[in-house]
């Protein structure tokens, strides 16, 4: 039960992976597995995670752009309410896509889940008036292990999609991620 549809290396990215879930609906509601462990690793994920995290935000709260520095994680997301448009940076040593970043609109409508491997720096853009994002993770939160690049970097050159009615200056960003790193000091720092 339950096969899903998969699209790999999105953006040109190896790893990312955007996943689609089989739903199964009638008059009553639906019903989808939103993991299998044995569909994942016929599909080239197959990890081990070990924590399960959730967070709820308001229409253009930003959060991101985080990565774990000696305790990294893949990280398999989807929002069960709400829109958002989720980023993936690649920040893997020697990958021929450093510095690249890809984008996909997740939502309780489209019920996709989003796949970011190790070693990529991950943000989110709420789009909707509310959202209720969740996450799948293969290594604990280690509250000292967490680094961040400027959402807006124009050497990584996000194009974020704005909720309607919104522009860079009514953004809701953490006290932490106004002051993120460049992606130029975190060149520099390797």
């Amino acid at each position: 039960m339950g096969k899903i549809q998969v699209t790999n290396n999105c953006g040109g990215i190896a790893g990312l992976t955007v996943i689609e879930p089989t739903v199964f609906g009638d008059a009553r509601g639906y019903f989808m597995e939103t993991y299998n462990y044995t569909d994942f690793a016929a599909a080239g994920i197959d990890c081990t995670f070990v924590q399960d995290n959730q967070s709820a935000s308001k229409k253009g709260v930003l959060r991101g752009l985080h990565f774990q520095i000696q305790y990294p994680q893949d990280k398999l997301v989807r929002v069960i309410k709400g829109e958002v448009f989720d980023v993936a940076v690649d920040l893997r040593e020697g990958s021929e896509t450093f510095g690249k970043w890809y984008g996909v609109v997740l939502s309780e409508e489209n019920k996709k889940q989003f796949f970011i491997p190790k070693n990529f720096a991950h943000g989110f853009l709420v789009l909707s008036d509310y959202a209720e994002f969740c996450y799948k993770v293969t290594d604990f939160y280690h509250p000292n292990d967490e680094g961040g690049l400027m959402w807006n970097d124009p050497d990584i050159g996000v194009e974020w999609i704005f909720p309607e009615g919104m522009t860079e200056a009514d953004l809701t960003l953490s006290d932490k991620d106004k002051v993120n790193s460049s992606y130029a000091d975190f060149i520099r720092g390797k």
